[in-house]
């Protein structure tokens, strides 16, 4: 069984590193403009090069998503930040705009099909492919069906696919709700989420009263019930969504779908915990299901009168150094703690285990009770051997 691909988000040069080091085979990332994601910090020219040599030590790859639908004003922008991706070595760009793919396959440059295309048929498919593209990001709709031909008629294209992350009410990403509410660009970059929004309903001019304000949230996407099947399916690339999202993010996810796609391809009855499904969940605070891959288009798919979501607390603290001797790891807080506190504590080499905390020592060398400052540096008694980077957080499995 042929192994995928596992690509994950990057934001900035710091999450690229925890990226590569929590086990993703490539990682996706925003340039300094022609992206989706204008608020995020993105990379500078000289940063996507700090990455790709980070990545390629580590026989790792990086993909530069230019997915912008593009207007007059930035097509002199194009030439030049191609240049500068070609000379830097890129992998590939990820591209959804005619003209900019265009541009790109004439440097020789690597191109992926953006979803942003919502490509979700096999004659289209074709064209993108008969063009000199590698690779389609297929739209978050595509059913097991779907693919399933696309990949039995274009056996030589690459296809790629989300298995995590967030959705969005509009068809992969083509919505206009943020240009008119908040005047920001949703297509260039500009997202306020609109959908994520609680609204008044009206009938004429009387205002419905429902238990709850109505909203048309999506649920989160989570295939990690389908990996197996995917993988089967002989699909290039597993793609989790989130260039916004945390470090603690992108490492617990990554860290459960690196696990699980390992076991099926090496064992071949492997069946992943159940407690796996926990931890993703406590992960994002919303709920997740499979969407569109399994044909059932309803309401389950989606939050119509509200939901309650409690901001993440979990993540306690990053490792950032242990003593053998004294079997004491250093560790920077990120959230509230204390003895007696059951924790976990998990990394790329180490595996899970739970523990009590029992004592903690802080900066003056007094022994502390309670550790609440932000990105306090303390130290906590651990038995067991922990790495650099390894995390902390509430017991969940």
């Amino acid at each position: 069984m042929k192994k995928p691909e596992l690509l994950a988000p990057a934001g900035d040069l710091e999450r690229l590193k925890w990226a590569i080091d929590y086990g993703a085979d490539a990682v996706y990332i925003g340039g300094p403009s022609l992206g989706l994601r204008a608020n995020a910090k993105n990379f500078t020219f000289e940063e996507i090069e700090e990455g790709l040599i980070y990545a390629h030590e580590r026989g790792k790859r990086v993909f530069v998503t230019l997915n912008i639908v593009l207007h007059n004003m930035e097509i002199e922008e194009v030439d030049s930040t191609l240049e500068k991706l070609k000379k830097i070595g890129v992998d590939a760009v990820i591209v959804s705009d005619p003209a900019i793919m265009k541009k790109a396959l004439e440097k020789n440059m690597e191109v992926h099909v953006s979803t942003q295309q919502s490509t979700l048929n096999y004659e289209a498919c074709k064209w993108w492919h008969d063009m000199g593209v590698k690779r389609v990001v297929l739209g978050r709709e595509a059913t097991r069906k779907e693919i399933l031909e696309i990949r039995e008629k274009l056996p030589d294209l690459e296809i790629e696919c989300f298995i995590h992350g967030a959705m969005c009410a509009g068809v992969s990403g083509r919505c206009v709700l943020s240009n008119f509410f908040t005047n920001r660009d949703a297509n260039r970059g500009g997202c306020a989420q609109i959908c994520r929004w609680d609204f008044h309903l009206w009938n004429e001019e009387k205002m419905l009263e429902g238990e709850k304000p109505f909203t048309f949230c999506s649920k989160d996407l989570s295939m990690l019930s389908m990996l197996k099947e995917m993988i089967e399916m002989g699909i290039t690339s597993f793609k989790i969504e989130g260039r916004m999202r945390s470090i603690y993010y992108i490492a617990t996810v990554l860290s459960i779908y690196r696990k699980v796609i390992d076991g099926i391809c090496s064992i071949e009855t492997y069946t992943y915990p159940i407690a796996y499904e926990k931890v993703l969940r406590n992960c994002a605070n919303r709920d997740s299901v499979v969407q569109f891959m399994n044909e059932v288009n309803d309401e389950s798919m989606g939050y119509y009168n509200g939901r309650e979501e409690v901001s993440n607390q979990d993540f306690l603290g990053i490792v950032l150094a242990y003593d053998k001797k004294t079997k004491m790891a250093v560790v920077e807080e990120r959230n509230y703690f204390e003895v007696g506190d059951e924790i976990e504590i998990f990394g790329p080499e180490t595996e899970t285990f739970s523990m009590t905390i029992e004592k903690i020592i802080d900066e003056e060398n007094q022994e502390i009770s309670i550790v609440r400052h932000p990105r306090q540096i303390v130290k906590i008694q651990v038995d067991k051997e922990v790495k650099k980077k390894d995390l902390l957080r509430k017991k969940i499995l």
